[in-house]
């Protein structure tokens, strides 16, 4: 649409020209179309089974897994960790309760290992084999098998996600990419959650969190962020070990959650809900909401996110502490790090 108007438009001209929104993909909000999916746990939680659940259930414009799917779409399964062989093998075994529904529209790279999106040569495989497939959702399971960067390094992180999102446009389809998380969270952590956390928050736009919730070996606790779509409580889910599909069994009831310190992942992670970028009382009402805790709360959590360089405060706004141009996270202006509410 963009390449059809001119450079300045009124909000009547850019209605008239403009298509109308579609729908997302995965409802309720889980992903919208042409919008990017991060879904990670701890290892071996079940993160590649539950995605190619989503993929078959995109395909074959089935809610099996207990999402809305509105119609079918054309799926590229992009997965680096079993042989093509097993994973054929796998499919094989989750499709029998769909039959053929989903067999036009599913498609494997069987050429994706080695290939890496951090290099050109590899982004360009990507690109042509999600032209191939003519595909509407590509699955990247999982990120680190896709790059050569330090994950602990913002500023390849940040290079990372540009690539992603070249990907997405060049595609122009939605992206399903399992990752994995930093090795100590919080209880209640999602967006942040994940390895290279602050630069995700940037181009993310829903976050899924596998956790167990009991010791229960086939039931786990979806955690959800959703940077567009309303929030919406965690939910349970149980797998059949004979046709390894995940099954909706319940919500998990957020007032019985315990109180809890409010962190600085917390204060991130509400500061990214608002777009990376809010002032004073946006951000305390966001922490407030999301963590259910008091005024006070809030206020010495926004003021310890900034003694401990999580975000900063700049004429009266507040981000987190990246600087994507220098890729590296830091105070860019200690003078102003001081947090207190606004006059």
């Amino acid at each position: 649409m963009s390449s059809r108007l001119p450079a300045v438009v009124s909000l009547g001209e850019l209605l008239r020209a403009g298509p109308v929104p579609q729908p997302c993909l995965i409802e309720p909000g889980l992903l919208p179309s042409q919008g990017i999916l991060f879904c990670g746990g701890e290892p071996k939680i079940g993160k590649s089974i539950l995605v190619t659940n989503l993929a078959l259930a995109l395909a074959a414009g089935s809610a099996r897994t207990g999402f809305e799917i509105p119609a079918p779409r054309r799926v590229l399964i992009c997965q680096f960790e079993l042989p093509t062989e097993q994973f054929a093998a796998r499919l094989s075994r989750m499709r029998q309760p769909l039959g053929a529904a989903a067999d036009a529209n599913l498609f494997i790279d069987t050429r994706a290992a080695g290939h890496l999106l951090s290099t050109p040569q590899g982004l360009h495989h990507f690109i042509a084999a999600a032209q191939t497939a003519a595909a509407e959702v590509i699955v990247l399971d999982p990120l680190y098998s896709t790059h050569d960067q330090d994950e602990n390094d913002t500023r390849a992180m940040a290079a990372l996600c540009q690539t992603l999102l070249r990907l997405r446009d060049a595609s122009k389809a939605a992206l399903i990419v399992v990752h994995h998380l930093r090795k100590s969270i919080s209880r209640y952590e999602v967006g942040t959650a994940f390895r290279g956390s602050s630069a995700l928050n940037a181009v993310g736009d829903s976050y899924v969190l596998l956790a167990r919730p009991s010791a229960a070996p086939n039931v786990v606790e979806l955690r959800f962020q959703f940077r567009y779509a309303a929030a919406r409580q965690p939910k349970l889910l149980s797998l059949d070990p004979r046709t390894l599909w995940y099954a909706p069994a319940g919500d998990v009831s957020l007032e019985a959650r315990p109180r809890r310190k409010v962190e600085g992942a917390d204060v991130e992670q509400a500061l990214a809900a608002l777009g990376n970028q809010a002032g004073y009382n946006d951000l305390r009402a966001r922490i407030m909401a999301a963590a259910a805790c008091s005024k006070r709360t809030a206020q010495i959590a926004i003021a310890q996110a900034c003694r401990e360089q999580r975000i900063i405060r700049n004429n009266g706004r507040y981000r987190i502490a990246i600087d994507f141009a220098a890729g590296s996270r830091r105070l860019q202006n200690p003078s102003r790090g001081r947090a207190g509410p606004e006059g």
